[in-house]
């Protein structure tokens, strides 16, 4: 007998470059709400506040997560679950 598991990971996007702070983090933690086990998330960002804000709010919440900076100064964290 064999069992197959099916495992279907979400994939949420939020590009928040042309928004300023707070509403960037407010986004954030609505779409870290609703992710699950396995999820990840892409945050593009450009303001000042939020690219400071956003890590700072991942680490003391010990949320998994990467920064890459982009050619154009904004930053790209993924978040994973």
């Amino acid at each position: 007998m064999s069992i197959l598991v099916w495992v279907y990971a979400m994939e949420y996007r939020y590009d928040g470059t042309q928004e300023k702070c707070p509403l960037p983090l407010v986004k954030t933690r609505v779409i870290l709400n609703k992710m699950a086990q396995g999820d990840r998330c892409w945050v593009l960002l450009s303001d000042g506040g939020s690219k400071s804000d956003i890590p700072r709010y991942l680490k003391r919440k010990q949320i998994p997560h990467t920064i890459t900076t982009l050619e154009n100064n904004n930053i790209e964290i993924v978040i994973t679950r």
